[in-house]
């Protein structure tokens, strides 16, 4: 046991641990103090009751919803509405028709000897296309013209005694005078036919030599050297078709048989060639006539234009689209083609105000021209702003813009977007 006075020391000593009595008989002090340990426990629990309380309310937090961005405005592309002349043009479908088409055949008998020409080539009238033998009727032409020689001395010596005859007065005959006149006029007669074979032969052996009888474009050739033709085959050498000038025969509605009538009486009509497309012009003409007769089964009525064609942009079986101008307004109100829109209650198009909103616009449309249709009524006017393309993301009030100015304005409506999700 301490005594009072070790008591009271030990009581002043700092808490440094409990003291214990070792082997050697010195005293010693604990390494971890107990009141220490328990403080820092104590921190420890706060520390994690405060983490829990602060992730469960996090957790219970509801979460911030972002705000609305606006609405982007839909990409289309404008037109303007304009005022100006206007053509009255009249579209049409059309097929090219050659001018003048010729399948070449012969008109003799024989063995073709030469082919004088090349598939495809451009040919004027009367080249040499096909040589057929000509040696039988050469010998026909000079045995035609012998027997006119040998007619005509005939009848030189017959008219020589008929000037004998008639000479000797009452010493000759009557009798012989009349014979002699008579065989006067057969040898006069015989030596006409005699000519006439000589011109029969001449043309035979003319066909021999098969000339172009137009000037045009030869096809594919049907027959080869050696080959042997005859005047009653069906089968051509060849066909020559005319290209220069040439026809391209289209229709119209029966409606506009009038405008087409009234415009002829005044002068040419214009008629544009163009491809089947209708992107690129071929060749200008006129118009030539038209059908004495509408067509009752299709309420058309059939038209031919001319061309001159020299540069042989018109090729014969060639479909084409045609364009008859047969007049021209002094002040139409037009827009593009793509403005103008089919909808439930008639043609309308998009019309874009000052603030970039479209509207949709009831309209009556009339012909078009070079991609621009004329407006016979409507609520447009000169200058107004119109949708040609991307009509169809577009209701009546959307915001609209032009693809450059939307791509602008883009990279800030992102930014609005992320701004409001964080």
């Amino acid at each position: 046991m301490l005594s009072g006075d070790e008591h009271d020391r030990a009581a002043s000593r700092p808490e440094t641990g409990p003291a214990f009595h070792g082997r050697d008989g010195l005293t010693q002090t604990a390494r971890a103090p107990r009141r220490g340990r328990g403080l820092v426990l104590v921190l420890l629990l706060l520390a994690a009751a405060g983490g829990g309380a602060y992730g469960y309310t996090r957790l219970n937090e509801p979460v911030a919803k972002p705000k609305a961005a606006a609405p982007l405005p839909v990409p289309v592309t404008l037109g303007t509405v304009e005022q100006g002349p206007f053509a009255l043009v009249s579209n049409g479908l059309g097929t090219v028709q050659a001018y003048n088409t010729v399948q070449v055949r012969t008109r003799v008998d024989g063995e073709i000897q030469q082919v004088a020409f090349r598939e495809g080539q451009a040919v004027r009238k009367g080249d040499v296309l096909v040589q057929v033998d000509p040696r039988p009727y050469q010998a026909s032409y000079d045995q035609a013209k012998a027997k006119k020689e040998q007619d005509t001395a005939n009848l030189n010596n017959a008219k020589a005694d008929l000037v004998r005859y008639t000479g000797l007065g009452a010493y000759a005959s009557r009798q012989q005078t009349e014979t002699q006149t008579a065989l006067v006029a057969q040898l006069t007669a015989q030596v006409a036919s005699d000519q006439a074979a000589i011109d029969n032969a001449a043309t035979q052996l003319g066909y021999a030599t098969i000339r172009a009888p137009i000037d045009g474009v030869t096809g594919f050739r049907q027959v080869d050297i050696g080959n042997i033709v005859n005047a009653s085959g069906q089968t051509p050498i060849v066909t020559i078709t005319q290209v220069e000038p040439i026809f391209v025969v289209f229709t119209a509605p029966e409606d506009q048989l009038p405008a087409i009538t009234a415009a002829l009486r005044k002068g040419d009509v214009p008629v544009e060639a163009w491809s089947s497309d209708g992107l690129t012009k071929l060749a200008e003409g006129k118009l030539a006539l038209f059908n004495n007769q509408v067509d009752t089964a299709t309420g058309t009525i059939r038209l031919k234009a001319v061309y001159e064609n020299k540069n042989h942009a018109l090729w014969p079986g060639l479909s084409v689209s045609t364009k008859m101008r047969v007049g021209t307004v002094a002040l139409a109100t037009t827009v593009p083609d793509n403005a103008i829109q089919h909808g439930p209650d008639g043609l309308f198009a998009f019309a874009v105000d000052d603030a970039d909103r479209a509207h949709q616009r009831a309209l009556k449309a009339g012909r078009s021209d070079s991609g621009r249709t004329q407006v016979l009524s409507g609520d447009l006017k000169p200058g107004d702003r119109v949708i040609v393309t991307g009509q169809y993301k577009v209701q009546d009030g959307s915001l609209v813009a032009e693809p450059h100015t939307a791509q602008a304005e883009r990279p800030e409506a992102s930014g609005r977007q992320i701004e409001a999700q964080r």
